[in-house]
C-alpha cells in the first residue's frame, strides 16, 4: 500500500498550482500506512478550468513511508500524482484514490461533490517485519464511494488563499476487508507568490470492525506462527489522525504552468485498538511519519 499513499502525497503539492490558477492567479505493499498521511495532505482541486478548457497536472517523485500500516520500518518508493479538469469536471488523485468533482462552481464558495474509486494495497506486498509477514498477506481491495465538501477562496491572508472542509466515504466491494472508511479533512493553502505555495491540513480516519479485524487482528494460529501476542477481536472506530504540510516552488516562474518542485511531510498517530494491536505496539509504532519530494508539470 506504499504506492497508494505516496501518490496522494505527490498530489498534495502538484495540485497546488491548479488551485492558485482557479482562484485567480500505500511497489504495492505498504500503501495502507501512507494513505493516511497522503489523504490529509492532498489539497483538492475543485473548480478547474472553464468548460471546454483542458487543465492537467502530473507529478512524479520519491517518498519515505512505513512498510505497512502501523510499521516502524521505512522504505523508499516511487511517487506519482494526477490532477486536472476536462469538460468542466475536475478530477484528482489521492494515493490510489481517484476523485471526480461533478459540480461546476461560479461563486466565491466552491461546492465539491462526486464519486471516488480507490484501490487498497495494505499488506498485499512485501512486509519488512518477519513477524507481521508470518501473519499472511492480504489481497488487494477495490473500494467505491463518494465525497462532498466546501471551500472558500480569499479567507485569511490574501484574495487567493483557500480554506476547505470535506468528508469522503467508501466501502470495500471485493470482500477483502468488507468494511467502510470515512475520512473528514480540513485544509488550508495559500500562494506566497507566483512561484511559491504552501499548505497545511488535518484529517481523521474512521473504519468499521471488519477493517480492524482484517488488518490488525492476531488470531491463535497467527500468534503461533509469528510469536506475537493474541489479539483476536480488535474493534473499529477512530483509527488515526494526521497532520500534514506541503510546499511547492515553480521552476518556470509561474505555478500555473510549467515545472514545479514539491516537498511534503506528514505525521499520523494510530488510536484505540489500532495502536494496541501487537502488529503496531510490538512489531511497529503508533507514530507514522511520511515524506515526499518530487516534480510536477502543469499543461
Amino acid at each position: 500500500m506504499r504506492v497508494m499513499s505516496v501518490i496522494m502525497m505527490g498530489l498534495a503539492a502538484v495540485a497546488a498550482p491548479g488551485m492558485i490558477g482557479r482562484a485567480g492567479a500505500q511497489t504495492a505493499g505498504s500503501a495502507g500506512a501512507a494513505a493516511t498521511a497522503g489523504d490529509a495532505a492532498a489539497l483538492p482541486d475543485g473548480q478547474g478550468a472553464p468548460p471546454g478548457q483542458v487543465d492537467v497536472t502530473v507529478g512524479a517523485g520519491v517518498a519515505l513511508v512505513p512498510s505497512y500500516e502501523g510499521s516502524n520500518d521505512y522504505v523508499v518508493i516511487p511517487a506519482g500524482a494526477l490532477r486536472g479538469t476536462l469538460s468542466g469536471v475536475a478530477f484528482f488523485s489521492r494515493g490510489t484514490k481517484l476523485f471526480a468533482d461533478v459540480v461546476r462552481d461560479t461563486g466565491a464558495v466552491n461546492v465539491q461533490f462526486g464519486p471516488l474509486v480507490a484501490v487498497n494495497f495494505n499488506r498485499s506486498g512485501r512486509i519488512v517485519d518477519d513477524r507481521v509477514e508470518a501473519l499472511g498477506r492480504r489481497k488487494i481491495a477495490l473500494e467505491l464511494g463518494g465525497f462532498a465538501g466546501l471551500s472558500k477562496t480569499g479567507v485569511l491572508t490574501s484574495a487567493y488563499d483557500t480554506l476547505g472542509a470535506s468528508v469522503s466515504y467508501r466501502h470495500d466491494v471485493t470482500g477483502v476487508h468488507g468494511s467502510y472508511i470515512v475520512e473528514p479533512t480540513i485544509e488550508y493553502g495559500t500562494p506566497l507568490s507566483r512561484k511559491a505555495y504552501v499548505g497545511v491540513s488535518a484529517s481523521a480516519t474512521i473504519v468499521g470492525d471488519a477493517y480492524a479485524r482484517r488488518y490488525f487482528a492476531v488470531d491463535a494460529a497467527g500468534a503461533g506462527r509469528s510469536g506475537l501476542p493474541l489479539f483476536a477481536s480488535p474493534r473499529g472506530g477512530f483509527k488515526d489522525y494526521t497532520l500534514s504540510g506541503l510546499a511547492s516552488f515553480s521552476l518556470s516562474g509561474d505555478l500555473r504552468r510549467g515545472f514545479a518542485l514539491f516537498a511534503l511531510g506528514s505525521y499520523a498517530r494510530l488510536q484505540g485498538d489500532f495502536a494496541r494491536s501487537p502488529i503496531t505496539s510490538v512489531a511497529g509504532s503508533r507514530r507514522q511519519l511520511f515524506g515526499a519530494l518530487g516534480v510536477g508539470y502543469t499543461f
